[in-house]
């Protein structure tokens, strides 16, 4: 007679386990990324409105778990829908609020006024230093041919 071995399951598992590392197989597991939900303003009122159909009870909690969905839900979805219908049941847009386009426009307006004050400045400087000059060397300027030429 010949007597087989048998191998216990959990064994054969750490045996298969140690097998595929060895093989160089990866991990087939993939880990699931958590997402947040969103629900349009449709199915909020078709919820709400099937909720308030819930006459007996344990139909609101069968309701629930039917949709996967959490007893806060219909009351924030409540407390929207009194706020105003559809707009208040319509998903806000998380994060950062934009900016005014008329408050950037006015900011880039400043910043190009400033620049062009300078660039005045730097060129009336320039101006000044060449009538100097011009009166240095004993030369007349345009500015004073164009004042000769009026009386």
């Amino acid at each position: 007679m010949s007597h087989q071995e048998t191998v216990p399951p959990e064994k054969e598992q750490e045996q298969q386990q140690t097998d595929d590392l060895a093989a160089g197989v990866p991990d087939p597991e993939v880990v699931p990324q958590a997402k947040r939900r969103q629900f349009t303003a449709k199915y909020k009122l078709r919820i709400l409105q099937e909720a308030e159909r819930c006459t007996e009870r344990g139909q609101i909690g069968e309701l629930l778990r039917r949709e996967g969905l959490y007893s806060s839900h219909l009351s924030k979805w409540r407390q929207q829908r009194a706020r105003g219908q559809l707009e208040g049941l319509t998903p806000k847009k998380r994060g950062r609020k934009g900016q005014d386009p008329t408050v950037a426009e006015l900011a880039r307006l400043r910043r190009e006024n400033e620049r062009l004050r300078v660039e005045l400045e730097r060129a009336e400087i320039i101006i000044d230093v060449q009538k100097k000059l011009a009166q240095l060397l004993g030369q007349k300027t345009d500015e004073t041919k164009s004042d000769e030429s009026e009386p």
